[in-house]
């Protein structure tokens, strides 16, 4: 069976060796780069075994990238300690949306409109919309890049309408085909990013209900989700195109 390889990140600005990955289920490093071939090098070396090919890495790109010592314990956060994190962040708030629907959004009212194929009405004056607006007038930047699957879940069409008051509240709301994501090597995780230094990995039960979040900041890790954003962000594309390819293909 093929190994779990997350890729760490590189050296060269290029995005092309030496780079680092790491084993997700056992911990392993994997390190690739250029072979050490002079011979007087090769004679310095010890323990090297027949089978083993010596190459050169940056020691930055071990230091930046390399496995560091994590604590033995996540650290856990409730939905309603979560909750306050989008009232301190203070220049950025991005998310990637990676699961088929939400228990938050069933709960609505709109979400029983949509249900229903009436016109949408939207909650203006929700603790969100008072706070992501508030945030967003005063120069903040949130968005996210939601991933959608082949044919869209009731819980992803809604949310495809429900753009409509994201944009409204100064959010940019991007859009990816799952098949995409997993091309391009994106986890089967929901995060946030707050401020490019803190990371929120979501927890949900069967029932899609939040039930914490994994607070994460240690920087070789937060500079692993941040260039997850980065390919979310190249190739994802405007909800209000991707909603317009998605009726063309359906009609």
């Amino acid at each position: 069976m093929a190994r779990r390889l997350r890729f760490n990140g590189t050296g060269s600005g290029g995005g092309s060796c030496p780079a680092v990955h790491e084993d997700l289920d056992t911990g392993e490093v994997i390190v690739h780069g250029p072979r050490l071939t002079d011979p007087d090098d090769l004679a310095q070396l010890q323990h090297l075994d027949e089978d083993e090919i010596p190459i050169v890495v940056p020691r930055n790109t071990l230091m930046d990238f390399g496995p560091k010592e994590r604590d033995p314990e996540p650290r856990i956060l409730d939905p309603d300690t979560f909750a306050r994190m989008f009232e301190n962040f203070r220049h950025s708030a991005w998310h990637l949306e990676m699961r088929k629907g939400y228990a938050v959004d069933r709960a609505c009212d709109t979400y029983a409109q949509f249900v229903r194929g009436e016109t949408l009405t939207w909650d203006v004056d929700s603790p969100w919309a008072r706070t992501i607006g508030a945030k967003t007038r005063d120069g903040a930047y949130v968005g996210r890049v939601r991933i959608v699957d082949d044919p869209p879940t009731e819980g992803q069409r809604f949310l495809l309408a429900y753009a409509e008051h994201n944009a409204a509240l100064g959010e940019e709301v991007r859009n990816m085909w799952r098949a995409d994501a997993e091309r391009a090597n994106l986890p089967d995780e929901d995060f946030w990013i707050f401020d490019s230094h803190i990371v929120a990995l979501c927890l949900f039960d069967d029932d899609d209900n939040l039930t914490g979040v994994e607070l994460i900041t240690e920087p070789a890790r937060v500079n692993q989700y941040n260039r997850l954003r980065d390919v979310a962000q190249h190739y994802a594309v405007p909800n209000e195109r991707f909603v317009a390819e998605l009726a063309a293909k359906e009609g």
